[in-house]
């Protein structure tokens, strides 16, 4: 596998991986900066800097920089998360220069026009209404809050109306100028492309970029909580979730396979009894997602608001299942043929693995080899599964529901049994 690391003299770290027989090229820049990174008065500032950033330049126009990069077939985008920025385009070979100055000029030198701007604030005003419209949107955000209460980890990554609103330039810059620094960001890049090119270009485009390291943001405190919005939809969208191992813990593969055994798949234990045998709903699934500190083991499903404490009591029971008589080596053997599948996958598409090697330093502080990841995977046995399910119990729960409840009282008893089975594990 043809990957190669440098750093720059201010920090940043440049990473590629030369794919054979690709003609094109994925690459960005990451910042280990997110949501999580705000103050209060900051909430949502990460976002509306990544919209801001395609806005101009002083060398170029919002209108130009589209235009540069589809003149040569490539396309440009961005994404912010909890704890990162990206910001990443797709070009041919030859093109990768063009790539890489405008993704530099973006970040180097944006204008944050007022006029832009405030075109701009109303855009993500109807992004943040339009996910008050998406159940599925909301009971997320309300499970995120529920876990982690009063603190960035825990806050809606668009802000709010108010939030948004208050933002002007300044605190655009503000932000940029203490969280994208140097030592805090990797460019990635796979697919045709050369290392010691991109490193030429990076040192020539790049060299500017502040060296000091940005504060780090505060430690995530996992709460626990109920959340439930009654606003009327169809069905009722439930997300329950525990504390799960951060992503750095010896624990977080196992918390991988025991998402996968219990919802991540038509053969999951969770959609074979709640969809299969009892019709309870169309879609349900289970997920782990880790933080540096923290991180989140969650299902998510929904039904109709006549069967959604029946829905809660059958994910209850099989969770109580799982920790008490744990796996069969079949179906761990299952999950993990599925991740490493993905793992697989992943190597094929070059803007998958720009993003996989980039997070892994912003993570581990180097590229994980696809034979150690796997080797974590087959190290799962069935009893960490098992073990790590009864952990996840010992934590409080949190519960976030969104949509009508015809019996709230039959729901609201499945949820003290819950928690009350919870406090006993722990």
């Amino acid at each position: 596998m043809s990957v190669e690391v440098s750093r720059l003299a201010n920090g940043l770290t440049v990473v590629t991986h030369a794919m054979a027989e690709v003609e094109t090229v994925s690459l960005g820049l990451w910042i280990g900066a997110g949501s999580r990174s705000e103050t209060e008065a900051e909430h949502g500032i990460a976002h509306f800097l990544e919209h801001m950033a395609f806005k101009g330049t002083t060398r170029r126009s919002a209108r130009d920089i589209a235009e540069e990069i589809e003149a040569v077939g490539g396309d440009l985008n961005a994404a912010t998360g909890l704890d990162s920025t990206a910001y990443y385009a797709r070009v041919i070979r030859k093109d990768i220069g063009l790539a890489l100055d405008l993704l530099s000029d973006i970040l180097l030198d944006p204008l944050f026009d007022p006029t832009e701007l405030e075109r701009e604030r109303d855009v993500i005003l109807q992004e943040i209404a339009s996910s008050v419209d998406s159940p599925e949107d909301m009971v997320f955000e309300l499970a995120q809050e529920a876990a982690f209460p009063n603190q960035p980890v825990g806050r809606p990554i668009l802000g709010t109306a108010a939030s948004v609103g208050r933002f002007k330039r300044d605190h655009l810059g503000t932000y940029l100028q203490a969280q994208y620094r140097a030592p805090n960001m990797v460019l990635a890049a796979a697919g045709a492309v050369d290392h010691q090119a991109l490193l030429a270009e990076a040192e020539h485009r790049l060299a500017p970029l502040g060296e000091a390291t940005p504060e780090l943001p505060s430690i995530a405190t996992y709460g626990g909580g109920i959340r439930r919005s009654d606003k009327p939809f169809e069905q009722t969208h439930l997300v329950l979730a525990f504390e799960a191992p951060p992503y750095r813990h010896a624990d977080y593969f196992a918390s991988q396979v025991a998402a996968g055994a219990l919802g991540g798949g038509m053969s999951s234990r969770l959609f074979q009894e709640v969809r299969e045998r009892r019709g309870l709903c169309y879609s349900i699934y289970a997920f782990s997602s880790g933080l540096s500190d923290s991180g989140v083991f969650g299902i998510y499903a929904a039904s109709g608001p006549d069967r959604a404490h029946d829905l809660f009591s059958v994910i209850r029971d099989e969770l109580l299942r799982a920790a008490e008589t744990g796996f069969d080596e079949n179906e761990i053997d299952r999950v993990k043929a599925q991740l490493k599948m993905s793992l697989l996958a992943g190597l094929e598409s070059s803007g998958a693995r720009a993003e996989q090697l980039a997070r892994q330093i912003l993570i581990h502080g180097r590229p994980l080899t696809t034979e150690e990841l796997i080797e974590k995977v087959e190290g799962v046995n069935p009893s960490d599964v098992q073990d790590l399910v009864a952990g996840l119990l010992s934590s409080p729960l949190s519960l976030a529901t969104v949509g009508p409840i015809l019996n709230v009282a039959r729901f609201e008893a499945v949820a003290a049994k819950f928690a009350l089975a919870s406090s006993e594990a722990a």
